[in-house]
């Protein structure tokens, strides 16, 4: 007992502070030998990163990067016929930015503050997210704003940010004052930009007072330049921009819905591109390349060195068929003839061409809001206005029959009678009655417009037995025998204009139900074409056969060294599209046909107004049965070429749904047209009967 007792003392006293050994030096010195190897491993990998890699670290701090960057040229012209500026560019005092490397957001704001007290900026398109930004970009208001949000701190910078963002949109105090606002808007386009890329601050309407103050401290305004800005202008009027089309601006850019397509050209967001028409069809050509400047940037991002490595080409220029003078005088002859028109009008459309190389020589129309009367100007409206013509198709309808077989050049001649299917009664304008049955042939059935010949021609080419009074069992192939001839000159298919967004013209129901519109379409009832169509139609005619391609471009051309229009470089070549399968003695026929319209001596011709026409046209009138929103109208259109005996130009035109008081409208606008044609464009000194046109021979024709 008593031993126990000992060896529990003595272990007492160990564990209350008797004399051992403490572990706390060694432990301590164990840290600091690490500690000294990591400081030696440190300082040996800092001198081998110096001696050994040294020069080439340094190197790679101080070595450059190249970058080009890019500077817009001027947009190419557009001229008329004889070289007249219908399209130009309006040169403009212009504040630009171009954006540099790694070049922070406060750097934009301090510059656009800056800028701001010198230059006055429309601020109509800034938006508040823009206005935000702008405010949030100076770091004391950020951080003021961030101290009203309840537990902001737990949040990232990004998310810090964002709630500040969306603070300050449901804030209704919130506002920006004028001057604020001002440098807003000029931040919001420095911010859109790209490095190294070039925008407009304000690309127009620039004070002499701006530029000079400007100029005085661009020192203190890096990437601000005092440039030139170009628009587009029309020394001759606007009426052609409907044909011309538009160029977006540097403040809307590149269209949305091409966006990825034209940066992959080549472009930048806010360039400026042909949007429409002419403009959008020639872009490759108008739109030039841009000057380009080699810019070596060092590691620190600043710019080194700048090299002009290209100057830049204006774009190339396009010269049109279009004769400018000539342009006005119809859009002008054509807009009067829409204003005194009556009933319940909806436009005017004029097309007038050379039929031998689709070249348009003016193409013209007006639209008209029968409920207000306003007219607006839509050249355009003649590709894509689908319009039920009338009788102006029917040389195409003989043509076709003629092709088929149907009838020939000796045996053409048919009694023009009322066409009775089953109780439907339908007839010619002079023989409503069906009283006088009288013996036309194909020439005739021209020049008196005879709806009764066209429909019997319809129902051969479909071998159909008419009999008077019974039922109308046609096939409904006659619409797709009829259509296949039309498509051949140009109606009811495209022209192949280089004018985009024409239309085909517009098909009625083929059906069974509609086969007694079959025989509506031979004579011009049924289906609708455009104005243009028709103007193709009759070239065809009028050259021989021949369907051409209109087209409103005549020459791509480059600039002389002072600006002017220069040499040509590529030129539109007539595009045949197809050839008509006819015989001289078939195409005799037809032409034949057409000059009666205007000079045959049968009292029912349709055209004995155009006689006075000097020299003598040929044509083919039209009138068709129409309705406006329930009311009885009348469409008027004309197809003719001139001179008879040597075809220079065609004239179509096209007036929908007029009073039936003003059936002559269609003639009195083509004989305005031709004066003002063989005025203007082409002498008649040029012809080899300038006098008279004569008919071109007749061909014989007995009983069928």
């Amino acid at each position: 007992m008593k031993n126990f007792y000992n060896r529990v003392s003595n272990r007492n006293q160990r564990s209350s502070g008797g004399p051992t050994k403490s572990s706390i030096p060694f432990r301590l010195n164990f840290l600091f030998i690490i500690v000294a190897l990591l400081f030696a491993a440190l300082i040996g990998q800092l001198a081998y990163l110096q001696v050994i890699y040294g020069a080439q670290l340094k190197a790679q701090v101080n070595q450059t990067d190249t970058t080009i960057e890019t500077t817009n040229v001027q947009r190419g012209m557009i001229y008329d016929s004889n070289g007249k500026v219908l399209v130009g560019n309006k040169a403009h005092q212009a504040i630009a930015y171009t954006k540099g490397v790694n070049v922070l957001s406060t750097d934009m704001y301090r510059i656009a503050n800056k800028l701001g007290q010198y230059l006055t900026v429309s601020t109509s398109s800034l938006t508040p997210r823009q206005q935000i930004d702008y405010y949030l970009t100076d770091t004391k208001r950020l951080a003021a704003v961030e101290k009203k949000i309840p537990g902001i701190k737990q949040y990232s910078v990004t998310e810090r940010y964002n709630k500040a963002l969306s603070y300050l949109e449901n804030d209704s105090s919130f506002s920006l004052n004028a001057t604020q606002k001002n440098a807003a808007e000029i931040f919001a386009k420095m911010s859109g930009a790209y490095a190294l890329s070039t925008t407009y601050i304000k690309d127009s309407g620039v004070s002499s007072k701006e530029i000079a103050e400007i100029g005085e401290h661009l020192s203190e305004m890096p990437g601000v330049k005092v440039g030139t800005s170009w628009s587009r202008n029309y020394p001759n009027g606007s009426s052609i921009k409907s044909i011309i089309g538009t160029v977006s601006s540097e403040k809307t850019g590149l269209p949305s819905d091409q966006i990825n397509e034209l940066l992959a050209q080549g472009y930048s967001r806010n360039d400026s591109v042909g949007q429409s028409y002419l403009e959008q069809e020639y872009e490759s050509v108008l739109r030039g390349t841009k000057a380009e400047k080699q810019v070596e940037v060092a590691g620190n991002s600043t710019v080194t060195k700048e090299v002009k490595k290209y100057g830049g080409q204006k774009g190339d220029n396009l010269q049109l068929t279009i004769n400018s003078t000539f342009q006005t005088q119809l859009q002008k002859l054509v807009r009067s003839a829409e204003s005194n028109a009556g009933g319940y009008s909806t436009g005017t459309y004029a097309v007038v061409m050379n039929p031998n190389t689709g070249g348009v020589i003016g193409i013209a129309g007006v639209d008209r809001n029968p409920s207000t009367g306003k007219l607006t100007d839509n050249a355009l409206g003649t590709i894509n206005s689908d319009i039920v013509m009338g009788s102006v198709v029917k040389g195409a309808m003989v043509s076709g029959a003629l092709m088929d077989g149907v009838i020939t050049p000796e045996n053409n001649t048919l009694t023009d009678k009322v066409i009775n299917t089953g109780g439907v009664k339908k007839s010619s304008w002079f023989n409503h009655s069906g009283n006088a049955n009288i013996a036309v042939n194909a020439a005739t059935a021209l020049e008196v417009s005879s709806n009764s010949y066209m429909m019997q021609l319809a129902m051969k080419e479909a071998k159909f037995n008419y009999v008077a009074g019974g039922a109308l069992n046609m096939s409904t192939k006659a619409f797709s025998i009829e259509r296949g001839y039309f498509n051949q000159f140009g109606l009811g298919v495209k022209t192949g204009i280089d004018l985009p967004g024409e239309s085909t013209g517009l098909e009625g129901s083929s059906s069974r139900t509609n086969i007694g519109s079959a025989l509506d379409l031979a004579f011009g009832n049924y289906d609708a074409y455009t104005t243009m169509q028709v103007a193709q139609y009759m070239s065809t005619v009028a050259n021989g056969g021949t369907r051409i391609a209109p087209h409103v471009v005549q020459a791509i051309r480059g600039t002389t060294s002072d600006g002017k229009l220069g040499t040509v470089k590529s030129t539109v070549t007539p595009k045949v599209l197809n050839t008509i399968d006819m015989t001289e003695a078939e195409k005799k026929l037809v032409k034949e046909g057409l000059y009666d319209v205007v000079h045959g001596t049968n009292t029912y011709k349709t055209g004995a107004e155009l006689a006075s026409i000097s020299p003598g046209i040929s044509a083919k009138t039209g009138t068709a049965e129409t309705y406006y929103k329930g009311h009885s109208t009348v469409t008027l259109s004309l197809a003719s070429y001139a001179p008879s005996n040597d075809p220079q130009v065609v004239v179509a035109l096209a007036m929908p749904n007029l009073s039936t008081s003003d059936e002559d409208n269609n003639m009195k606008l083509a004989k305005q047209i031709y004066a003002a044609y063989w005025k203007t464009v082409q002498s008649t000194s040029t012809l080899t009967n300038p006098t008279k046109a004569t008919k071109s021979g007749s061909a014989q024709n007995t009983a069928g």
